[in-house]
């Protein structure tokens, strides 16, 4: 009867009388097989995108029955290796040198096994229809403290979820593990920041008057200091109707006057003529002005008079007088109509005309306006005379923010 073979090692199994002379050689064979399965290393080259078949052939030594399997290469694609099937065994397979691992798949030839999760060593078994990994998560036990080295636990492998608050102690956070940006407004209770977790300023605390202060994009005031009282708005310090004349003084940075400059009398009628008629005298020029000034400030005024009748017959009428603040402004007076020249002949007095005599610097406005005096009525701001009357006298107020 001839030899048959064990199922999982493929060992030979002599049969009582056959055989002989060899018994020796065969039984030193199996031992060298049973050597192989249970210390046998073997390192096997891989097939990127193919399949590895790893045999157990009969009574001769075989890359299946190793032990250790060292598998080498690199994998850029799907790639599989296989145990025959039928066979009870107990492997260690190295994968350290395999690069892309993930793409491995180790099984029985028909049945399943499973794909590499990273380049390590790893042990499975088959159990004649599978081959099974022996992973961590399937090994029983407890892994207690003393099992992990210092510093062996690394955040990647922590979940976030898992640090609950009964896993932390009381002030075992320091404010070196928090990082500035983690810190949020919803982090914070509403009222729970007082004034003892503020960060002092340069500040000195203290009332301030008038204050002065600076406020960073933060919120915070970084500097404060007192001021001088900001004037309570413009007083009127002088007025007056033409004409009249004296100095102006002031304190103030700043002033607005009224004026006006007098009106211009009207023409004398010529008594024999027919019709009669003399000619009104020109407006005076009203104006608002306004103009920085430099303290203490001292300039004479003046306010223009009126421009009187004449008073003989077939005379012109007389200009009314300027309005003026030296070298702030300048009001001219009407001009005097005309004296009847027969017929109708001559005309009305002008009007007259402002200037402004301050410098462009001081950002000063003169605000000017005036009309030609009609030669049948008295109408217009400051108006001219009528024919054989005087014009109207100039004024003057003045406010300032002393």
């Amino acid at each position: 009867m001839a030899s048959s073979y064990s199922t999982d090692l493929k060992l030979e199994l002599m049969v009582t009388g056959e055989n002989a002379g060899q018994w020796g050689d065969k039984t030193n064979n199996n031992l060298v097989l049973i050597q192989q399965a249970i210390a046998g290393y073997e390192a096997i080259a891989l097939s990127d995108g193919g399949t590895v078949a790893l045999a157990m052939s009969d009574a001769a030594e075989s890359n299946a029955r190793n032990m250790v399997l060292k598998f080498t290469g690199t994998l850029t694609t799907a790639s599989t290796v296989t145990i025959p099937d039928g066979i009870e065994k107990f492997y260690i397979i190295d994968l350290s040198a395999v690069t892309g691992v993930t793409n491995l798949t180790i099984k029985t030839a028909s049945g399943t096994g499973f794909t590499a999760g990273e380049a390590a060593i790893v042990a499975a078994y088959s159990d004649g229809t599978n081959l099974n990994e022996i992973a961590l998560n399937t090994l029983g036990g407890t892994i207690a403290t003393a099992q992990i080295d210092d510093d062996a636990i690394t955040s990647a492998k922590i979940s976030a979820n898992q640090v609950t608050t009964a896993k932390i102690a009381d002030n075992a956070i320091t404010s070196a593990k928090i990082s500035d940006l983690q810190i949020t407004s919803a982090k914070i209770a509403n009222d729970a920041v007082g004034p003892d977790q503020l960060s002092n300023t340069a500040v000195t605390a203290g009332s301030y008057t008038t204050a002065s202060i600076t406020v960073d994009a933060q919120g915070r005031i970084t500097a404060a200091a007192s001021g001088a009282a900001a004037s309570s708005g413009f007083f009127p310090v002088l007025a007056g109707i033409g004409s009249a004349s004296g100095t102006f003084n002031s304190n103030a940075n700043k002033l607005y006057a009224y004026a006006a400059s007098g009106g211009g009398s009207g023409g004398a009628n010529e008594p024999n003529a027919n019709p009669s008629n003399g000619f009104s005298g020109g407006n005076g020029m009203m104006a608002i002005m306004t103009a920085n000034i430099t303290p203490p400030f001292s300039q004479p005024y003046s306010i223009g008079g009126t421009g009187n009748f004449p008073g003989a017959p077939n005379d012109p009428g007389n200009p009314g007088g300027s309005t003026y603040i030296s070298t702030v402004f300048l009001l001219n007076g009407g001009q005097g109509g005309s004296r009847w020249q027969g017929y109708g002949a001559g005309n009305p007095g002008t009007v007259g005309s402002g200037t402004a005599l301050y410098s462009t610097t001081n950002q000063g406005q003169i605000f000017g306006f005036g009309k030609l005096g009609p030669a049948t009525q008295d109408s217009g701001i400051i108006s001219g005379g009528l024919k054989d009357q005087a014009g109207k006298a100039g004024a003057l107020v003045v406010f300032d923010n002393s």
